[in-house]
């Protein structure tokens, strides 16, 4: 039983949670909910999913109810649907379905979230500034303006309030997590509270346009001189948490590129910019260990002299050298055919479960590799062996780290607009290169001079400590205060089990020497005290005698 008070997340946003809890019923989604016994909502959880929805997919009916909870939920959902090994395939498909359009602030509002942001009207700031946006999303909404040297710009402005609500949803998820992962015993396997912790912060952190200033800078740095892609200047002077000032990169989607009828030039080219853009991506996640995660059509503009231009850097993902090279590893496992080696970093990469059959593990890695290892090249399905890998992890019920879920995300999305550009195009044929790519840049001399530095570093610390160590050590040892701790894991049961059989054998011979000796009070010629302590005594052994033959170390298990 779970009450209300006991979660505080809640308590503070209890009407706003009732309204979640009345979305959820009405689209036959309160199961979660009901399984929690939170007793106040029993009225809001008793009615189905009402009838012009009975014929809808569970997972489309999560879809629409995100839709309906609003601007946090379709924000919850757009990362979820970059976790299948979570939420399974078809739940990450359908959700990957939400769109974050939303109505703008009316322009008294813009105004005045930019003078408190910026200091000055926009009028002051800006040699002109269009009232009406050419976007409005979840979190801001997208207007051009021109500053004095006649530079075009655009001015991306948080919509008034929405951090307040977004923080408020946040909490309710919190409390939501916390109760699921106490209460069904199915779920925690898949750690609710840290998963809705990782949400958090990467929702609260697209809400800081100051770090999406900072990720174009740096974009702009590490591909300073490719001229294949363009990031859009910043202006930090005009750009603050909740107001971001960038250049207006022009051109044209990909979006509505793919949508225009394509010439057999057209076509040649649009094979080359997709290319380039699976490259740029690749360059990203393996060269700059740093990336774009968020890579759809939209995104992604075709600018003149057919450069990339790359926009919405709110989103990206960082990747740490272990993990980087863990996938570089998977990535020539794969290369090579080498299903053990696949299920190696598979391991190595994920949080297993208690129990894991690895036999079924490796079975399962080694029938993938058989199925994916015979397609030719340009016929590989990336985004199907992607899912596979996903649906796989699921079934073992080993979770992947959120960076690497997201690049798994990040694959399928990415193949998906180099296909919009060209309907042929397979990001394994830019894929399979980098494994010699990545062989090259191993045993490089600049790659092995880091290691060789890194591996001095720490050889270097440990000779830097040990006589000092040493030295405390024998000195702790000549004044006698040299502790030695031995902690011997999983030991507890075995010695309370031990101490248990002790004291009721020590009863048993206290009892019968007071019953040979006749102790009084007599009871029938019988020592009373004696007799009640050898009935104690075999009553206890017989319960210890049971504990140990359901733990299954007597008559069980060798």
């Amino acid at each position: 039983m779970f009450s209300l008070a006991s979660i505080p997340n809640l308590a503070r946003n209890a009407r706003r949670f009732a309204e979640i809890a009345g979305i959820l019923a009405k689209y036959g989604l309160a199961e979660f909910l009901a399984a929690t016994d939170v007793s106040f909502l029993r009225d809001q959880l008793k009615s189905p999913a009402g009838g012009e929805l009975t014929g809808l997919r569970r997972e489309e009916r999560l879809r629409l109810a995100m839709t309906e909870l609003g601007t946090t939920a379709v924000k919850i959902g757009q990362i979820l649907s970059t976790r299948p090994d979570l939420v399974g395939p078809e739940a990450a498909a359908e959700l990957a379905k939400l769109r974050d359009d939303t109505a703008p602030d009316a322009p008294q509002t813009v105004r005045r979230t930019v003078e408190a942001q910026l200091g000055a009207a926009p009028e002051t700031l800006f040699a002109a500034f269009e009232d009406t946006p050419i976007a409005s999303a979840s979190i801001g909404q997208v207007h051009r303006a021109r500053l004095a040297d006649g530079s075009r710009v655009v001015v991306k402005v948080q919509h008034a309030d929405i951090e307040d609500t977004i923080r408020a949803d946040l909490d309710i998820a919190m409390g939501l997590a916390e109760l699921a992962e106490r209460g069904i015993v199915e779920l925690r396997l898949y750690q609710p509270l840290a998963v809705a912790a990782e949400m958090r912060r990467t929702i609260l952190r697209e809400l800081d346009f100051s770090r999406e200033e900072r990720n174009l800078r740096h974009f702009a740095a590490n591909f300073a001189g490719d001229g294949r892609v363009a990031f859009p200047r910043t202006y930090p002077l005009l750009s603050a948490k909740r107001v971001l000032t960038m250049e207006e990169l022009d051109g044209v989607s990909v979006a509505a590129l793919a949508a225009a009828p394509a010439s057999p030039e057209q076509a040649e080219r649009r094979t080359r910019l997709a290319r380039n853009a699976a490259d740029i991506f690749l360059e990203m996640i393996f060269r700059d260990n740093f990336f774009h995660a968020d890579p759809h059509p939209g995104n992604i503009l075709i600018l003149p002299g057919d450069r990339l231009g790359l926009l919405d850097c709110g989103m990206v993902g960082r990747i740490d050298e272990r993990t980087r090279r863990s996938l570089e590893d998977a990535l020539l496992a794969v290369a090579s055919g080498d299903a053990a080696g696949l299920t190696e970093q598979v391991v190595r990469l994920g949080r297993l479960p208690p129990g894991l059959d690895r036999q079924a593990l490796a079975a399962d890695v080694e029938e993938f590799v058989a199925d994916y290892a015979g397609q030719a090249v340009g016929a590989f399905d990336l985004t199907g062996a992607l899912a596979d890998v996903s649906a796989l992890v699921r079934r073992h019920g080993i979770l992947l780290p959120p960076t690497v879920a997201h690049l798994i995300k990040v694959f399928a999305v990415l193949e998906g607009a180099s296909r919009a550009l060209h309907p042929g195009f397979s990001l394994i044929e830019v894929l399979t290169p980098y494994a010699s790519k990545i062989l090259l840049r191993r045993f490089s001399p600049g790659e092995v001079f880091a290691r060789l530095r890194r591996g001095y570093r720490d050889w270097n610390a440990l000779f830097e400590s040990f006589p000092r160590d040493a030295a405390e050590i024998l000195r702790r040892a000549r004044e006698g205060r040299l502790d030695v701790r031995l902690d011997h894991k999983g030991l507890d049961g075995t010695v309370n089990r031990l101490v248990y059989g002790l004291v009721t054998a020590a009863l048993f011979l206290g009892s019968c020497l007071v019953l040979s000796s006749r102790v009084p009070p007599l009871l029938f010629d019988i020592s009373l005290f004696g007799a009640l302590g050898c009935l104690a005594a075999i009553m206890l052994g017989l319960r210890l005698l049971r504990a140990i033959r359901r733990s299954g170390e007597l008559g069980g298990r060798p």
